[in-house]
């Protein structure tokens, strides 16, 4: 149940901005192995000037607020698929990513009628 953000410079086309999303939930399949159908993103664009890096505009910022329990391993997987992906998907040089993954514990994840994570049957591993 990853909650993503991805922040970016206006300017992008639909399909560029579609193929952004795509990509970063494409790697969270793949990478934490979470259902393909568990997608909730929001894409925020900026005003160039209101969006600065020592990378320029190319810069692309992914913060991704997921469950606790990922190994070190499939944290490293995932940046790698996620800088992976944006290149191939959405022409984003790897070298202009960040990846900031947030962990809150389970208990402060409110889901499925507002019952603590720590109550409900999530559906899938968080230990991979």
């Amino acid at each position: 149940m990853p909650i993503v953000h991805i922040h970016v410079a206006a300017g992008r086309t639909a399909p560029e901005k579609k193929a952004l999303l795509d990509a970063v939930h494409a790697a969270l399949v793949d990478a934490f192995r979470i259902p393909e159908n568990d997608r909730n993103q929001i894409l925020h664009e900026h005003a160039p000037e209101h969006f600065e890096s020592r990378h320029g505009l190319g810069f692309t910022l992914v913060e991704a607020t997921v469950f606790p329990g990922r190994t070190a391993e499939a944290k490293k997987r995932l940046f790698a698929a996620i800088a992976r992906n944006l290149e191939a998907g959405a022409g984003v040089d790897p070298a202009k990513v960040l990846i900031v993954l947030h962990e809150p514990a389970l208990e402060c994840w409110g889901i499925r009628g507002g019952k603590p994570a720590t109550e409900v049957a999530i559906g899938f591993e968080l230990d991979v």
